[in-house]
């Protein structure tokens, strides 16, 4: 009988973490090395290439849309900081730049 509820406490504690896991995406080749920043002072020597954004009902990392568009670095200009059930910040949307190496 405690067996059982010991087997049910953890079946229920599964599915519950599995139900707030963040979604997995897959990065496009060079994406690992967008460098991610907050500060204009970071991106004042870049071009920039373009404009980056969640799509609606989707979740996309947003250095995968930076390397689409040419970029290198993504500025981050939209977030939503980390909450409840999520283990990092949520980047909304940013602007693409290409910095010199």
């Amino acid at each position: 009988m405690i067996r059982d509820a010991i087997i049910l406490a953890a079946t229920a504690s599964t599915f519950l973490l599995a139900s707030c896991a963040v979604p997995i995406t897959t990065l496009a080749p060079g994406a690992a090395s967008v460098r991610i920043v907050r500060s204009e002072a970071d991106v004042s020597s870049c071009a920039a290439v373009g404009n980056v954004r969640q799509p609606p009902d989707e979740s996309v990392d947003l250095r995968n849309l930076t390397i689409g568009i040419g970029g290198d670095t993504l500025f981050v200009t939209e977030e939503i900081k980390n909450t409840v059930g999520i283990a990092t910040d949520y980047i909304r949307s940013g602007v693409a730049y290409r910095c010199a190496k």
